[in-house]
C-alpha cells in the first residue's frame, strides 16, 4: 500500500473519530432549538423540525439563568486571575529563589497532589465558615485559588530561565517583584495561559463545592442552578439542552482562542521539566 493511500486512511479514520465524539454536542445543540416536546419522539429527529430560540428565551427571562451565568463568570474569571498570580510568582520562588526550607516545603506540597479534594472539603468549609466566607462568590472560588499542580508546572518551566538574565537584571538595580514582571512573566506566558485554561475550565464546570458553600440560590454557580432546573423541568428535555449548550459555549470559545498558548506550553512542558 503507497504511502498516499495510508495517509487517506489514517485522515479518514481521525474524521470518523472526531464525528463520532462531537455527534453528542452537536446533537445537543440541535435538540435545544426543537419545539417542546419533538426531542422526546422516537426515534429522536437529528435536526430540528422548525428551529426556535424561545427555550433561550426562556433560561433568560422566566429562569433567570443571566444571573447565574453571571456568577459563573465572576468565579471563574476571578479565580482564574488570581490562580494565574499566585501560582505564578508561587512557582518562580520554588525555581529561582533561595530560601530556608525550600525544598521540604516543596516537597510537601508534592505530597498534598496525592489527596483528593473532597477530603479537604470539610476542614476547608469549617475554615471559611470562621472567616465569614460562606455563601460569598469569592469563598467558591477558593479551591481553584492555589492547585499545587500548577505551583508545580510553573516551577518545572521556570527553572528552564537562565540565572544570568535574571543576576543582569539586579545588577542593574530591579527589585524582585520587577525582575518577576519584566524578565520572568514574559517567559512564562505560554506555561500561565496552560494553567490559565486548565484553572477557568476547572471553575466553571466545578459543580460539589459550589453547592456546599453557597446556600443562596441569588449566588448559585451555572452548574448548581442547571442541577436544580433539572429537577424541575426533568421532561423538559429540549429546555435542558439549551442551558447545557451555554454552560459549554464559553469554555469551548475560550479554548479556541487560547489553544495556541495551550498548545506551547504542553509542548514545551515536556522538554523543559
Amino acid at each position: 500500500m503507497s504511502a498516499r493511500w495510508r495517509s487517506a486512511g489514517l485522515h479518514a479514520l481521525l474524521l470518523a473519530g472526531a464525528v463520532l465524539a462531537a455527534s453528542p454536542l452537536l446533537w445537543m445543540l440541535s435538540a435545544s432549538l426543537m419545539a417542546p416536546g419533538e426531542a422526546n419522539s422516537s426515534p429522536p429527529p437529528l435536526l430540528p423540525d422548525r428551529p426556535t430560540l424561545e427555550h433561550y428565551r426562556a433560561l433568560f427571562t422566566s429562569l433567570s439563568l443571566g444571573r447565574y451565568f453571571l456568577n459563573s463568570v465572576i468565579i471563574s474569571l476571578g479565580g482564574t486571575v488570581l490562580a494565574v498570580l499566585i501560582t505564578g510568582i508561587a512557582g518562580y520562588a520554588f525555581a529561582k529563589l533561595r530560601f530556608r526550607g525550600r525544598q521540604s516545603v516543596f516537597r510537601v506540597l508534592l505530597a498534598g497532589m496525592v489527596i483528593p479534594g473532597q477530603v479537604a472539603m470539610l476542614p476547608m468549609f469549617i475554615l471559611l465558615r470562621e472567616m465569614g466566607l460562606i455563601n460569598t462568590l469569592f469563598g467558591a472560588m477558593i479551591p481553584v485559588l492555589a492547585p499545587i499542580y500548577g505551583i508545580f508546572l510553573v516551577r518545572q518551566y521556570a527553572l528552564s530561565i537562565p540565572d544570568e538574565l535574571l543576576d543582569a537584571a539586579r545588577l542593574d538595580g530591579a527589585s524582585e517583584w520587577r525582575v518577576f514582571r519584566s524578565v520572568v512573566l514574559p517567559g512564562l506566558a505560554p506555561v500561565m495561559a496552560t494553567l490559565g485554561v486548565f484553572t477557568f475550565l476547572s471553575a466553571w464546570n466545578d459543580f460539589m463545592w459550589p453547592l456546599i458553600v453557597l446556600s443562596d440560590d441569588a449566588r448559585y454557580s451555572l452548574p448548581v442552578a442547571l442541577a436544580n432546573l433539572a429537577g424541575e423541568h426533568v421532561q423538559d428535555v429540549e429546555l435542558m439542552m439549551a442551558g447545557a449548550v451555554v454552560t459549554v459555549v464559553p469554555v469551548f470559545v475560550g479554548f479556541l482562542f487560547l489553544q495556541r498558548y495551550y498548545i506551547q506550553g504542553i509542548m514545551a512542558g515536556s522538554v523543559k521539566g
